[in-house]
């Protein structure tokens, strides 16, 4: 198949995928059919899958071009930088640090923003330019604006931005810091998740504005947050689906290190019914983050599907291990220190199991000053916390 042939029976399965899933809604498919997505793909990728946090090894456009094409009309993301741009080796690198992200999720988000004529957008992380040009077209270049941490990954996108008629306004800068020059804006999207919401991020949508923006406890799990601005300054919404963005670089995790723990310590043993592998999907981690917000998790594989479960504290006082063998019902669990650590996650997921095991949809953020509290259906119904 010709090059051409190649890119219109890509461009026709994926909006085909995307219509039948719901995530590409006709008042965006004129801006997906005149914005295709391989012309915001660079010529070296890492192809991801579709609902996984997983790379495939490296694909180079003139190496492998059926590949990449493959690749660019999967909805699945696509890494495009390891490392802040540090490494360039022929496997894969340490951290994924920009990508092309999966198409369902940039046309819910968008869909989510619910844009009208006249409005102007402010986006945080510009990354390869395709969400910023999909943008320019619906609204018109005058109206968007796309701050990049990244210096090179900010000058490729507005190259790509430019080659296909787009000029936004393209800036290089702290996304978390926000745009001050072109505010007030109707809208604000971010395609770098965060544990808070910026208080320049209020301060520079107007009242009634909205904000879309993937949204993480500590813990792990994610979703994307629709809020709306109110006169006060505060913003409140529900969220509107699981997400799994690469992490705002001013809020990066830095939690401590296995070492800090004195994990040979002599710890209170006891065994528990509550499987380590039925507190670890996304939806789960969520859940257990957000009552808990001081608590983080690592895995330590073992063999034939076995592992351990370890939990710390962020502040290293405590630490727990839970022993997970394929086939048991009992798990044994050792805690040691002043927190319960293990007895906290079954607090949480109880909670969460009580209230009939409810989705990502029935919870919602409001940001107000600088604190912020999840809830469970309505604002006045907050998620219990643990652990203070």
């Amino acid at each position: 198949m010709s090059v051409n042939g190649e890119k219109e029976a890509g461009l026709q399965g994926l909006a085909s995928a995307l219509l039948e899933k719901g995530a590409l809604t006709s008042d965006w498919l004129p801006a997906f059919n005149a914005v295709p997505r391989h012309l915001f793909v660079p010529d070296v990728i890492w192809p991801g899958r579709a609902g996984m946090n997983r790379q495939d090894d490296r694909v180079i456009r003139s190496e492998v071009p059926k590949t990449w094409w493959k690749a660019v009309y999967t909805d699945a993301p696509i890494t495009t930088q390891w490392d802040d741009g540090t490494y360039d080796g022929p496997g894969k690198g340490k951290t994924p640090s920009s990508s092309s992200s999966m198409p369902t999720m940039v046309f819910s988000m968008l869909d989510a923003l619910s844009v009208e004529e006249g409005h102007r957008v402010l986006e945080i992380g510009t990354g390869t330019g395709w969400n910023a040009a999909l943008l320019s077209h619906r609204l018109g270049s005058a109206n968007v604006f796309t701050i990049e941490v990244d210096d090179a990954s900010a000058r490729e996108a507005r190259k790509r931005l430019n080659d296909a008629g787009f000029d936004p306004v393209s800036v290089i800068g702290d996304g978390a810091e926000g745009y001050a020059a072109g505010a007030p804006y109707d809208r604000l999207i971010a395609t770098a998740s965060i544990g808070r919401v910026p208080r320049p991020w209020l301060d520079q949508v107007r009242p009634g504005g909205i904000i879309v923006a993937p949204w993480g406890p500590t813990y792990g799990g994610e979703a994307v947050a629709r809020l709306t601005v109110a006169r006060d300054g505060s913003a409140s919404g529900h969220f509107v689906g699981s997400s799994a963005f690469m992490r705002l670089r001013e809020q990066r995790k830095t939690l401590p290190p296995a070492t800090a723990y004195d994990t040979n310590a002599d710890g209170i043993r006891t065994t528990t019914r509550l499987s380590p592998d039925d507190v670890g999907e996304w939806l789960h981690m969520f859940v257990i983050g957000v009552q808990d917000p001081t608590l983080f998790c690592r895995v330590e594989w073992g063999e034939g599907g076995s592992y351990r479960l370890w939990l710390y504290d962020t502040s290293v006082t405590s630490w727990a291990v839970a022993n997970y063998d394929p086939g048991h019902t009992e798990f044994e669990v050792t805690e040691h220190g002043p927190r319960a650590l293990w007895d906290e996650l079954r607090s949480a997921w109880n909670w969460w199991d009580g209230k009939g095991r409810p989705g990502f949809e029935r919870f919602g953020l409001t940001v107000d000053g600088d604190s912020e509290r999840v809830w469970l259906d309505t604002p006045d119904t907050p998620v219990p916390q643990l652990g203070a």
